[in-house]
């Protein structure tokens, strides 16, 4: 069911999970999709002993697309029209990620009714791990 705009007002928001105790195999698998073999994500040795790293930790990109997700599964297929994102911490194994859209804005563009979204992802310990907006093409 599409999202109408006169069911919708500001400071709404919808959360989903995206995901609940992230797998070392689910960043490998999206490293497999991507192409992205950066070692920081997919090699344990060099990502401790040579970067610093605690861990391996999943590619920014992986934790967008799960953030994209819900956006979809909130607005509809082929609704968004604008989506960007800001990566502000690392995504670890085993972590928990809860996404929340926020209405900010209900407008008309061209006889096209849109919704603004402010977009957060949060982990377990409720630190943002990735910030952004979206817009997307709602009905009237």
């Amino acid at each position: 069911m599409a999202l109408s705009a006169s069911k919708l007002k500001v400071g709404d928001t919808h959360t989903a999970r995206l995901v609940e105790d992230l797998k070392r195999t689910q960043i490998v698998q999206y490293a497999g999709a991507s192409g992205d073999y950066n070692p920081l994500h997919t090699d344990e040795i060099f990502t401790t002993k040579v970067a610093g790293y605690p861990s391996v930790f999943a590619h920014g990109m992986l934790t967008m697309g799960m953030t994209g997700k819900m956006l979809t599964d909130y607005v509809g297929d082929a609704r968004l029209t604008k989506y960007g994102v800001r990566f502000t911490s690392q995504v670890w194994p085993g972590d928990t990620l809860d996404s929340t859209a926020t209405v900010k804005a209900i407008t008309e563009k061209d006889g096209v009714k849109l919704v603004e979204l402010d977009v957060e992802t949060k982990n377990q310990d409720g630190v943002v791990v990735v910030s952004g907006y979206a817009e997307a093409r709602i009905d009237p």
